[in-house]
């Protein structure tokens, strides 16, 4: 049997970047991952699924430096971002929040940035097991904390540290923390996937040169139903961008009210359109009059996961604590952390696996609930605030929301995340209703699962 300090569930950002923390503090760390192929990689890997946008104030989350990113993994730098809604639309130049960043964020690949931090953790000394998964943990408490993970190959791994960074479909860390719930009680009942998470759907398509905006986000909120559902464009190079949506899984559109409010469902729609229908039905609503969508803006099929397409589930739930006093941390979107409306929740993902690595090579987990408060309570606690807010919202809410914000920023009151409460009464009821979900929230409030409610 192979033993180590600490053993890592999921190769993605967090796992390896808990991996890479724990080595170069002189842990013996090992990742087990069990690897999908995709045609943007030449390895096994990680998903690596994602819009992959990075805004700026993100990066000093992560804590790492973009200048020492491989030249390729950075797409495009980014000036703004637009919010578009049924009839009104806004365009965000800063995020309001300090950064050492000078743009207001950047388009990465992410296959490239995920192979990049698991060659810099192997570098520092972590060890993977690609191409198996891990099928059984047994957690000995007695005299300590011991974890025999048996993997899918029969092989067996004892660690000291366990690290669950599975992603937000949680295969292991759903089986693992089950164990330490009340008999009548599962982890789904927290985060269920169908329950807490969405599914994202993306496209790679060539823009015409002439359309292609390629430093600026763009969401489309309130052309969709469903709570915090949107489409989006991000701008890569070359002239390609990804085209995609969000949504809740197994939205049912029977129970959507105003249905023919949406400029993204049509009359004969029975059931919510999937991913790819949505992307057509958003081209040609933006673009029909003049192009042949399918002739002018071509998928792009050697980029993404499979044929330019990709599908992903995103976490979004609000976090769980880990029981710790069992060596035991959960990280990234296994712990449910999201970032605003369920969008690029790498940053978080880096930062909690650097916590968890480094608390675990100094044999202080037990520090870990603590530590990820204090470095993401500012920015978890603003998304789940920001989510609550807009959940119920409808097509005619997006429309006085963005117009609000317009009126902000034409006279230099606001900002993406800092508005003032002197802009007139629409204004003042948002700022008031954001700051009442803060303070509801916190002290943790905004935390769904403590560690004393684990049975150990």
């Amino acid at each position: 049997m192979e033993r180590v300090d600490v053993a890592v569930v999921g190769g993605g950002p967090a796992g390896t970047c808990a991996a890479w923390e724990a080595a170069r503090g002189g842990a013996d760390a090992v990742v087990i991952e069990k690897g999908v192929p995709r045609d943007d990689r030449d390895r096994l890997g990680p998903d690596s699924t994602d819009a992959a946008g990075m805004l700026d104030y993100w990066v000093d989350i992560m804590g790492l430096d973009p200048s020492e990113f491989p030249d390729d993994v950075i797409l495009q730098e980014l000036d703004g971002v637009d919010f578009v809604g049924p009839s009104e639309s806004v365009t965000i130049h800063t995020t309001g929040l300090e950064s050492s960043y000078e743009h207001f964020g950047y388009c990465f690949h992410r296959a490239r940035m995920d192979d990049h931090l698991r060659d810099r953790a192997a570098d520092a000394g972590a060890s993977y097991r690609v191409g198996t998964g891990v099928s059984d943990v047994e957690t000995d408490l007695s005299g300590g904390h011991t974890h025999t993970l048996t993997l899918a190959d029969g092989d067996e791994i004892e660690a000291e540290y366990l690290i669950l960074a599975d992603g937000p479909q949680r295969t292991v860390t759903n089986r693992v923390l089950d164990r330490f719930l009340p008999k009548r009680e599962s982890i789904t009942d927290y985060v269920g996937a169908k329950e807490a998470n969405h599914i994202a759907y993306q496209e790679h398509r060539r823009i015409p040169e002439e359309l292609f905006d390629e430093d600026k986000l763009k969401f489309w909120w309130g052309w969709m139903p469903g709570e915090t559902a949107y489409p989006w464009v991000f701008p890569n190079d070359d002239g390609v961008a990804r085209v995609g949506l969000t949504m809740p899984i197994d939205l049912d559109l029977s129970a959507v009210e105003n249905p023919d409010s949406y400029r993204l469902l049509r009359p004969d729609d029975d059931t919510v359109p999937r991913g790819g229908e949505y992307v057509r039905r958003l081209l040609e609503e933006l673009y029909g009059d003049e192009y042949d969508i399918e002739e002018d803006f071509p998928l792009v099929e050697d980029r993404g996961k499979s044929g330019g397409t990709e599908t992903y589930p995103i976490s979004s739930t609000r976090p769980i604590e880990s029981p710790t006093r069992a060596g035991i941390a959960v990280v990234g979107g296994a712990m449910g952390t999201t970032s605003a409306f369920h969008e690029g929740g790498y940053h978080v993902a880096v930062r909690s696996g650097r916590i968890a690595g480094q608390l675990a090579a100094e044999n202080r987990i037990t520090d870990y609930n603590d530590a990820w408060q204090e470095a993401l309570e500012a920015e978890l606690l603003r998304n789940v605030c920001f989510a609550d807010i807009v959940g119920d919202y409808t097509p005619d809410d997006w429309d006085r929301v963005f117009a609000t914000t317009r009126e902000l920023l034409s006279d230099d009151r606001g900002s993406l995340v800092n508005w003032g409460p002197t802009a007139g009464l629409s204004a003042t009821k948002l700022y008031l209703t954001y700051r009442l979900r803060r303070f509801r929230g916190r002290n943790g409030g905004y935390i769904q699962l403590r560690e004393a409610d684990y049975t150990i």
